[in-house]
């Protein structure tokens, strides 16, 4: 009797399956650690991405590291705390690729004043840069699909501190908890017009903006308290947001917080 082979081609299914050639991603953030490298995650999976932020240098550094002046993959300078620069991203991503597909909110800044500390200014300005931002984002790119009839993925970079307390980041929690909140909504709202709205919350990952609140004792605490023992790299994040930026892969998930934390939410002492 002759064997029958069943071999397939894996390859070729996960590329059908994650397939993101020709789609444009717009990364809020982009010039930063964490969303720098979900970035470069979608443009090695063949999309055309546009980083977002206020400094070209730090959007040159992780061009040079993957793109290498490839024309499909470009800055956007925009004060994303203002309204006008938002909505001029989409004109501006228009000209040069002809549409949007994915939209990445993922500016942050964390800050350690004790709660009893807090002033307005502090208070106003953490709202601005971690909540504003993503209801700015959200607003301009969700009112564009719709009036286009064109559906899309909206991923917004929430926070462990969205979903359980963390000492140290009141502000910080305070804004990613209600970020997490206007996901849900959004995800609801927006199903019928196959707008997909949902959210990566990463655990520890060591960056420029949380370094000032990483002294050893907190180190300490948060390793002892992740079942993986170590914090997370930045590349550790570029599956979560292949999968929610997938039409096929991701067409039924919204609303969901996928977490990436090695295991830290789930343990308890």
């Amino acid at each position: 009797m002759t064997a029958v082979s069943t071999h397939h081609s894996g390859g070729e299914f996960f590329r059908n399956v994650f397939d993101l050639e020709g789609k444009v991603a717009i990364i809020i953030g982009g010039t930063g650690s964490l969303c720098g490298a979900m970035a470069k995650g979608l443009w090695q999976s063949g999309c055309k991405v546009v980083l977002v932020g206020r400094n070209a240098d730090k959007a040159e550094a992780h061009f040079k590291n993957w793109s290498a002046g490839s024309e499909s993959a470009r800055f956007c300078r925009a004060d994303v705390t203002a309204r006008a620069e938002v909505e001029s991203i989409i004109p501006a991503v228009s000209d040069w690729y002809g549409r949007i597909d994915i939209w990445v909110n993922g500016v942050g800044m964390v800050s350690p004043t004790p709660y009893t500390e807090i002033g307005d200014d502090e208070f106003s300005n953490m709202i601005k840069i971690n909540l504003l931002t993503v209801h700015l984002g959200c607003q301009t790119i969700g009112k564009n699909w719709i009036s286009k009839k064109q559906g899309g993925s909206i991923i917004n970079v929430a926070s462990m501190s969205a979903i359980r307390p963390l000492s140290r980041n009141f502000m910080y929690s305070l804004a990613k908890a209600a970020l997490w909140n206007l996901t849900q909504n959004l995800a609801r709202e927006w199903a019928p017009y196959r707008i997909r709205v949902n959210a990566i919350s990463p655990g520890f990952f060591p960056t420029a903006i949380n370094r000032a609140i990483l002294d050893k004792s907190r180190v300490d605490a948060i390793l002892g308290h992740t079942p993986m023992g170590r914090f997370g790299e930045p590349e550790e994040l570029i599956g979560a947001t292949l999968l929610l930026a997938s039409e096929k892969a991701g067409s039924f998930i919204t609303g969901s917080n996928l977490v990436v934390d090695g295991g830290f939410a789930i343990t308890s002492i």
